[in-house]
């Protein structure tokens, strides 16, 4: 089981969001405790440990260290803004 932390600017990512959205990445994001690599989930090329996992239009993009089981979620953005 891995611990999930969000970033200060995740928190501000998901503070923007609809009700209905926020609580269908909050989902996805606790289930990354169970599985920090889910399907679909993909690297992100030229990083370390950055994931991200697709949730419709949005991307939530984290790092995953295996040695202290831990998940660090750092943004929650749409696709056209995730990667600037």
């Amino acid at each position: 089981m891995y611990e999930i932390f969000l970033e200060s600017r995740a928190e501000r990512d998901l503070k923007k969001l609809h009700a209905q959205t926020f609580h269908r990445i909050i989902k996805r994001i606790s289930s990354l405790g169970k599985d920090p690599r889910p399907e679909g989930s993909r690297k992100i090329r030229r990083s370390k440990n950055d994931w991200r996992i697709r949730i419709g239009e949005y991307r939530v993009i984290y790092e995953i260290d295996d040695e202290l089981k831990e998940v660090r979620v750092m943004r929650v953005k749409k696709r056209s803004e995730a990667y600037r």
